[in-house]
């Protein structure tokens, strides 16, 4: 069999396995990750300080556990980068299985953190948000399913991944948690029209996030409240989002300047769902335009090595990391301009949290793993081996 390689010559046999990562991995991207995680140490120096102090802690004590639980996530990544495909499978299974029975326990041992919405379970002092684990795990499993029904006799996948995809967003609904919620929907769609799905089934899923979200308008007061604060013509500016607003317009293109910004200050989330608007007003639309590359060319380049890529799984799963990521970033960046609905959402690698940071150090790490230059087979060989 003919072997062929995106981007590199092909792994030697009994080469050790740090050489052959390296060769491999995409460096541009893994790159990019360290960039954006150091950019979030350096606006955590800034967006941290206001509550350490609202909190009577040390100055820069939300800075150092960001850089622990950072430097934590960058192992996982870069862990979880060296391992095959086929253990990937295995850790996204596994870790669904945990992740959901987590879910599943949240309304007897959760908490809310005074969020009001109950997302957070307390294991030995520590708080962890199982929905972060979820979303990387949940690609994994969907797209495992899904590359299974593609094979001969094989297993009805897409509507087990589809009965799966309802489950877990019935669970994260009652958290509630509306943001997450749509990614893992988005997330589903996003591989199953990868997998060649007709397009009315994908205008049907788009009906039924309509419709759910027209019942969720209707029946939670919390849901409501961030619609009409989004619908309003008229922004108030005592409000979060007004406050990021203006900061943004007053960081123009350079920022007002390192530490001179006044956001932080005030907004309670300007470490976590605002850092954005922290970013703008101190370095401006330069800083702003850098983190949009940077995550541009995670997605960009993972994307084009995945449309080399044979197996399909791999391209199913890299396809829904790299989506997920993307648009996560997205929501909270189009949040904080006004271009979408409140949703309580991170901007990854860059946003103070433990959870959302390791959550991100793991799916970027699956990413990376799934688009390295590996053997591929002629594409012949893989149409015969569904023709047996």
């Amino acid at each position: 069999m003919t072997e062929m390689v995106y981007g590199s010559m092909p792994a030697r046999a009994l080469e050790p396995i740090i050489p052959r990562w390296w060769r491999t991995i995409d460096k541009w991207s893994m790159t990019a990750v360290m960039v954006l995680f150091g950019i979030g140490l350096l606006l955590g120096l800034a967006a941290s300080v206001p509550l350490a102090s609202r909190n009577n802690l040390d100055p820069y004590y939300y800075v150092q556990k960001q850089a622990l639980f950072g430097s934590l996530a960058m192992l996982v990544m870069a862990g979880t980068s060296m391992m095959s495909p086929q253990m990937i499978r295995r850790l996204g299974i596994m870790g669904f299985g945990i992740a959901v029975l987590a879910l599943m326990a949240l309304p007897f041992i959760g908490q809310d953190h005074g969020k009001g919405a109950v997302r957070w379970l307390s294991i030995g002092g520590f708080s962890l948000q199982p929905s972060e684990f979820l979303k990387p795990c949940f690609i994994i499993v969907t797209a495992w399913l899904m590359a299974a029904a593609q094979e001969v006799n094989g297993p009805p996948g897409k509507v087990m991944s589809l009965v799966i995809t309802i489950i877990v967003s019935l669970f994260l609904a009652m958290q509630p948690d509306f943001g997450q919620t749509m990614l893992i929907l988005f997330g589903w769609s996003v591989i199953y029209f990868v997998a060649g799905a007709p397009m009315m089934l994908i205008f049907s899923v788009v009906a039924a996030v309509v419709m759910a979200g027209f019942t969720s308008y209707n029946l939670s007061d919390h849901f409501a409240r961030r619609i009409d604060a989004f619908l309003n013509p008229e922004v108030d500016p005592r409000s979060q989002i007004g406050y990021a607003v203006n900061a943004i317009q007053e960081g123009g293109f350079f920022g007002v300047g390192l530490g001179q910004g006044q956001v932080k200050w005030i907004l309670p989330d300007a470490h976590t769902d605002f850092i954005i608007a922290v970013a703008a007003e101190e370095y401006g639309l330069v800083l702003v335009a850098l983190i949009l590359a940077l995550f541009c060319t995670v997605i960009v380049r993972s994307l084009l090595r995945l449309t080399k890529e044979r197996d399909p799984f791999a391209r199913l799963a890299g396809s829904g990391l790299a989506c997920i990521f993307g648009v996560q970033a997205m929501i909270n960046m189009g949040v904080a301009v006004r271009l979408l609905p409140a949703k309580g959402m991170t901007l990854p690698f860059i946003s103070y949290g433990g959870s959302s940071v390791i959550a991100a150090g793991l799916t970027v790490g699956m990413l990376l793993a799934l688009t390295r230059s590996r053997p591929q087979g002629q594409m012949s060989d893989l149409f015969g081996r569904r023709g047996r």
